[in-house]
């Protein structure tokens, strides 16, 4: 082949070695959306998993006659809540907030663009996963509509209003500069402190106090269920985490590995109080542990080094069962232990995220504003559902009756029994019965 051929092949091949690059651009700037709105969808996915998470673990929690009650609350409740935050919720979170306080758009969303859908879908399992919080500290004792009365108020009110301070660009506290990454305060402790007004005004389950007020142990009947639901949450996590990005980006590493850092440390910050108070290592309270950690890592997870990560985890494990103790000396019945796990925790780790902050460690200024949208979360979120449990209890009631609480509301409120090999005389207590004591009651 003489010099011409070779000069004829060079320009060909650097034409090409000049276009592939251009080439990548444009596939990369085609496929980019749709990468980002498959990370979505799946986290998505991975978020709506954790309800099957929270329905083991309170299911466990509880005993044997509610075990199907709690599971079809957190059934019904994320249905429910679906469609209450399509229709109001979501306008109220992320509409046009010319206030601050609310948006005033968006609702009933019918045409919009993708990438609305992608959040629309997204914020929905957030929506769900605040209303099934106080599933669990509500079980054995609470009436199933009046339970998704509440459920409808929590998704399509007390949470998107919080929400839209926080995540609306034009929120009182996004201007501010408050930080929650993935929801440590605007999901979690939202969640909680509706839970906590609950259980006050319900009251504690028959027998869980003496006449001294002295506790008495009511244990969950499967430990299994917990030890599933909890790794389930945990795995869930990543999504719930790794998705706040809402797009898939290399910052995804860091958060994931933080979240799970941050779970093992709660953990073991969960067993290190049992070893120091020489008391037994409790399944039931380090699943709650890490379960801690992970709500304390979920407002710094993308703003935190991983040694930050692991003492804010840490110290929400150890938070979580000190508040565990101190709300049975407040003669509190939380089954599951949520407002430990999800409020105190999630107070912490908001405050913990300004503290951590990686780009500023320490600054008071920073600080400051996360007290006070804490502050602000706790305010609007517990006298709102406060509230609201309130007229329910008042207009529909929200305890079950006496008979229905001892017997099961398995039975009571579903006509059917979670367990019904279990020799039991309620078998003969029929669904026409129950009715019949609710009506004299």
């Amino acid at each position: 082949m003489n010099t011409s051929q070779f000069t004829g092949l060079r320009l060909p091949a650097a034409f090409l070695l000049w276009l592939c690059p251009l080439m990548a651009s444009a596939a990369e700037d085609t496929l980019s959306p749709g990468i980002n709105m498959a990370w979505l969808a799946t986290a998505s996915a991975l978020v709506f998993l954790m309800q099957a998470g929270f329905a083991l673990l309170e299911a466990g929690m509880s005993r044997a006659k509610n075990a199907l009650n709690v599971v079809m609350k957190n059934y019904l409740d994320v249905c429910v809540g679906t469609v209450i935050f399509w229709a109001v919720g979501f306008g109220l979170m992320f509409g046009t907030n010319s206030s601050g306080w609310f948006g005033t758009d968006r609702f009933l969303l019918g045409s919009a663009d993708m990438d609305t859908y992608g959040l629309l879908l997204f914020q929905t399992m957030f929506a769900a996963t605040a209303a099934t919080i106080a599933s669990g500290a509500m079980a054995e004792r609470t009436r199933f509509t009046a339970y998704l009365v509440g459920a409808v108020v929590i998704t399509g009110l007390i949470y998107p209003v919080f929400g839209s301070w926080v995540w609306n660009s034009d929120g009182w506290l996004a201007k501010l500069g408050f930080i929650d990454f993935a929801g440590s305060s605007v999901v979690h402790s939202v969640g909680a402190w509706c839970a906590l007004a609950g259980i006050i005004v319900l009251g504690p389950r028959l027998g869980r106090f003496d006449n001294n007020g002295r506790p008495r142990e009511i244990r969950g009947h499967n430990l299994t269920l917990v030890a599933l639901g909890g790794f389930i949450l945990w795995f869930g996590w990543f999504g719930f985490n790794g998705g706040s990005t809402l797009e898939a980006t290399v910052d995804i590493g860091l958060i994931n590995l933080n979240t799970h850092l941050a779970a093992c440390a709660g953990a073991l910050g969960s067993v290190l109080m049992a070893l120091v108070s020489r008391r037994p290592i409790l399944l039931t309270e380090t699943v709650n542990g890490s379960i801690a950690g992970l709500v304390a890592i979920t407002a710094g997870a993308a703003s935190m080094h991983p040694p930050w990560a692991m003492v804010s985890g840490l110290v929400g494990g150890i938070l979580c069962t000190l508040s565990t103790h101190l709300m049975l000396k407040l003669r509190l019945d939380d089954v599951v232990g949520a407002v430990s796990a999800h409020g105190v925790a999630g107070a912490w780790g908001t405050i913990a995220a300004g503290l951590f902050f990686a780009e500023d460690m320490f600054n008071g200024q920073i600080v400051m504003v996360q007290i006070l949208g804490v502050l602000a979360c706790f305010v609007w979120t517990f006298f709102t559902a406060l509230v609201m449990y309130v007229l329910i209890a008042l207009l529909m009631g929200l305890r079950a009756s006496a008979q229905h609480e001892q017997r099961g509301l398995d039975l009571s409120e579903h006509a059917e029994i979670g367990y019904p090999e279990f020799p039991s005389d309620s078998t003969v207590y029929t669904a026409e019965r129950a009715a019949a004591v609710e009506v004299r009651s």
